[in-house]
């Protein structure tokens, strides 16, 4: 396993409790759009074993011709020791990525595309949207439906429809509003959609997606294959 370590150069306040962290590409560290990463700070590795609390797993908001790894969080005011310490980070702090994988690349079938998140699970959609918006082969149209009860909507520069482009964006502050709108796009039965969130957001929207008899084949999900199963079963 190959342990990269980079340092942050920009440190971006989204909203008052999401932060970006864009890091220096290390050399030959590459990734697709839909990557996560795991994400640790200094320390991590300093025992006879990993020091788990210090490692998260990260979505990488960002694509390589930006030329930053990008990881959206959020920060509360109460929170893990983790994020207590991200949050204290400075620019030119050292920081370590590994395991690097993706789950859900863009699937170009000339199909549609919805992509459903809650929060700040929209940071994982941000690189397929603009790996989209660059090139739309084989792909008729992208919609993002996302709920953020806080109303402190992230990258809405991005997340902005574009009749043009067959882009769609859409944001909603509540469940009820939210999984309305599911219903309604789950009229599409041969769409696929790309989910984003928690366990239980997962899980509720499967059952909403699955009451609207779409298939699992058509459910993709930011998990191993080997999570897949708790969640997908025919």
């Amino acid at each position: 396993m190959q342990i990269y370590w980079t340092k942050i150069n920009k440190i971006i306040e989204e909203t008052p409790e999401v932060k970006t962290y864009l890091l220096d590409c290390p050399k030959d560290f590459t990734w697709e759009e839909g990557s996560h990463t795991h994400f640790a700070l200094k320390g991590f590795n300093a025992g006879d074993k990993p020091n788990r609390s210090l490692v998260r797993h990260m979505s990488i908001s960002s694509l390589p011709d930006e030329d930053a790894i990008g990881i959206t969080t959020r920060i509360k005011e109460q929170c893990s020791e983790f994020k207590s310490i991200l949050r204290n980070l400075e620019v030119g702090n050292e920081v370590a990525i590994f395991k690097t994988h993706s789950n859900i690349p863009l699937k170009r079938e000339s199909k549609n595309v919805y992509l459903l998140s809650s929060g700040v699970g929209l940071a994982t959609f941000r690189s397929l949207v603009l790996e989209y918006l660059k090139r739309a082969d084989n792909i008729n149209q992208i919609h993002s439906l996302n709920i953020d009860s806080s109303k402190a909507f992230l990258f809405t520069d991005i997340f902005k429809s574009a009749p043009e482009k067959n882009f769609s964006a859409q944001f909603v502050d509540n469940r009820k509003d939210y999984y309305e709108e599911v219903k309604n796009l789950a009229a599409d039965k041969d769409g696929h959609f790309y989910i984003v969130g928690s366990d239980d957001f997962i899980v509720q929207n499967i059952e909403v997606l699955r009451e609207q008899g779409i298939t699992p084949e058509q459910i993709m999900l930011d998990k191993r294959e080997n999570e897949l199963s708790k969640f997908l079963i025919n």
